[in-house]
């Protein structure tokens, strides 16, 4: 119980310098993502930046087909602008995916035959 208030003390001030030197999190993209899509709880907030270097790492030394990456973006995406990066870490790594089948072919409308009467 002691050593963990010494290590507090003793580190407390050196985090809070770490944390002063870093960019403001209303310029920082990054955190911002994250502090909304885990509602600012410091545990999930870890865990989402460790899924963002892990699968970023992965992509880079893999360099997946580009329709696995637009796929897990697309399920990966909470809203718009957010993004669950545990939920992509597993997704790119998936090797069962497939590529999504081609769209139909555009249906041609041909204009209506005039109706003859008599």
């Amino acid at each position: 119980m002691i050593t963990a208030a010494v290590l507090t003390v003793a580190f407390g001030p050196a985090s809070a310098v770490a944390r002063s030197n870093s960019p403001p999190p209303l310029y920082d993209a990054v955190f911002l993502n994250t502090g909304f899509v885990c509602r600012w709880d410091v545990r999930c907030m870890d865990r989402q930046q460790d899924a963002m270097k892990h699968a970023l790492k992965y992509v880079r030394k893999k360099n997946p087909p580009t329709w696995r990456v637009e796929l897990c973006n697309r399920n990966a995406g909470k809203h718009r602008d957010r993004v669950d990066w545990v939920g992509f870490d597993h997704c790119i790594r998936n090797e069962t995916l497939r590529p999504p089948p081609p769209p139909p072919p555009p249906v041609r409308k041909t204009r209506p035959q005039p109706r003859h009467t008599r």
